[in-house]
This record gives C-alpha cells, sequence and structure tokens, in this order.
C-alpha cells in the first residue's frame, strides 16, 4: 500500500507498486471523469524553493482535478525563508495545515530532511542535483506507453549528466528492469557521477560513456536528452563553453530508428531543435501531460483515496 507514504527517491517504492501507479494513471487518461471529486476536502502543500514550471503546474493541475485544494508559493523570496526560517521549521508548520507536501529545493537531502520533520507525507519534487522521483515515474510511465515495455531496451542519455537529477533518478530506476542497456553521452567534464555508475556495475547493468551524439543515435530505443542547466554552475565562462555542446536536429534524428522515442524532462534551451517537433518520435510535450496523470494516481494513491495494491 502507499497510502500515507512518503517518496523521496525511486527506490521508495517497488516496481510492482510503481506498476499499479501506471494502470491508475492510465485509466485516468483514458476517462477523464475517473477519480474526479475523490479528493474533496483534501490539501497539499506545494512548497517550491526553486523555480518551477511542469512540476508545480502538473502538481497544482493533479489536486484540481482530483477535486482537491493546494497552497504554498512558487519562490523562497515570499515565504518565511527569506526571515532567516529553518527548513525544518517549515516543514512542521506547513505539515500542521496540509494533507501531504510536495516540496523542491536546491540542496541535496532537503526532502530526506523534510520528511523527518513533517507529520504528513513528503513528495520529492526534486532536491539539488540528487532525485527527482515523480519525474521518473512520468518518464517510466512514457516510455511503457510509447514503447510498450520497460524492459529490452537501450536508452541513450545525452548532455549534463553530472547534474540531471532527472538523469540520476531515471537510470537508477531502469535499473531495476531486464535487459537494459545505457549509453551515456556528454563531455567529460559533465559525466555520470561515480555513485551512479557504481550502482549500475553492482546491479550488472551494461553501460558505456560515449562524448559523440551521431554514433550512438542507430543504437538507442529511447533518447532522453537533457539541458545544461545553468543554475548548478559556479563558473559562468564554464557554462557557456558547454551549453550547446549537443544540439538534437533533424540531421541527427535521421541518424535514428524509425521506432525511436525522444524524451526530455523540460524546459529546453539550445539542445533539441524545434524542427525535430514535428518529427512523431518527439514524445516531450506527451511526456508532459503524462505526468499530470501520473501525479493525479500517486496523489490520490498516497491520501488513501484509492487502494491500488
Amino acid at each position: 500500500m502507499i497510502k500515507n507514504r512518503s517518496l523521496i527517491e525511486p527506490e521508495d517504492f517497488s516496481i510492482t507498486e510503481m506498476e499499479s501507479l501506471f494502470i491508475l494513471a492510465e485509466k485516468i487518461e483514458k476517462d477523464d471523469k475517473y477519480l474526479r471529486e475523490s479528493c474533496r476536502g483534501k490539501l497539499l502543500a506545494t512548497l517550491f524553493f526553486e523555480p518551477s514550471t511542469r512540476t508545480r503546474l502538473s502538481f497544482e493541475a493533479a489536486m484540481l482535478r482530483l477535486g482537491g485544494s493546494f497552497l504554498g508559493f512558487a519562490e523562497p523570496g515570499s515565504s518565511s525563508t527569506a526571515k532567516g526560517e529553518s527548513l525544518a521549521d517549515t516543514i512542521r508548520m506547513a505539515s500542521s495545515y496540509a494533507d501531504a507536501i510536495v516540496m523542491r529545493n536546491p540542496k541535496e537531502g532537503s526532502a530526506l530532511l523534510a520528511k523527518q520533520y513533517s507529520s504528513v507525507p513528503v513528495i520529492n519534487a526534486g532536491d539539488g542535483g540528487h532525485h527527482h522521483p515523480t519525474q521518473t515515474l512520468t518518464d517510466l510511465l512514457t516510455i511503457k506507453q510509447l514503447m510498450g515495455r520497460l524492459d529490452n531496451l537501450t536508452v541513450g542519455f545525452c548532455g549534463d549528466l553530472k547534474f540531471g537529477r532527472t538523469v540520476h533518478s531515471l537510470a537508477k530506476a531502469l535499473a531495476r528492469y531486464k535487459k537494459i542497456k545505457m549509453l551515456f553521452i556528454s563531455p567529460k567534464e559533465l559525466v555520470l557521477p561515480d555513485y551512479i555508475k557504481n550502482l549500475l556495475k553492482k546491479q550488472n547493468i551494461e553501460f558505456e560513456e560515449r562524448e559523440v551524439l551521431e554514433k550512438s543515435m542507430p543504437d538507442i530505443d529511447v533518447l532522453y536528452m537533457t539541458r545544461v542547466q545553468r543554475e548548478r554552475f559556479f563558473n559562468e565562462d564554464d557554462y557557456i563553453r558547454l551549453k550547446d555542446t549537443y544540439v538534437l536536429n533533424p540531421d541527427k534524428m535521421a541518424l535514428s530508428k524509425k521506432d525511436m522515442v525522444v524524451l526530455h524532462p523540460l524546459p529546453r534551451v539550445n539542445e533539441i531543435a524545434v524542427e525535430v517537433d514535428s518529427d512523431p518520435r518527439a514524445a516531450y510535450f506527451k511526456q508532459a501531460k503524462y505526468g499530470m496523470f501520473v501525479r493525479m494516481a500517486l496523489l490520490a494513491s498516497i491520501l488513501g483515496v484509492k487502494e491500488i495494491i
């Protein structure tokens, strides 16, 4: 059962529990009246200490579509954090008002800290470069819907693999499935952290680190593009030098499989040319919509209005 449980990192839920969430999300997608009003009287606190568009709006849309309400803030300057309030005190306060908390914070480990001080379930909406588990649920649901499976896949991750929390979370989640191969394509300055590589080695997951996207395109079933994140750099010159290292364009798409899927957690900057948007393999806007459905399933389950296991 997921009722009253927090979600801090992807491993908090078993594969069976995630599969049940996907089945529930698929039901919600097919029937827009399914679970409507099921969360009436429930209140979600959305605490975003870092900018967000898709994650925040999709959680708020999910709660409203379930008949519930939300309160919170979209940037820390509008909260008492600006006055020096500690995260622990903010969480204590918010959990006394709401039935669940969704939080994004730029500091790694902040979600785990929030869980320790909260009297209600905490959902991690991104903690620095660490984890983003609901984006992982979104990514897995999208792959399952479009590829028909979550095993026997070659997944290419391209761009900022050092700071990309969505990459870290998805790689760890995919490692739990069978016959998965991963290609990590990045400049040397933005390679995948050792702790993720060590985890993949421990689980006997086949992976390669590469620097050239073009050479990898024919091998890939799912291409996960990421932006180089300006907010993670301490040196502006380094960001400018690396930001346009990889740009997915129609010429590169021509090298790939006809049934390949392109994903991106968004926002996009320059790493996917707008000309690619019309390619039927470009699925990143579908991916964003699936995010709302899976978050509806997650909220309904955590708040206990729908028992999935």
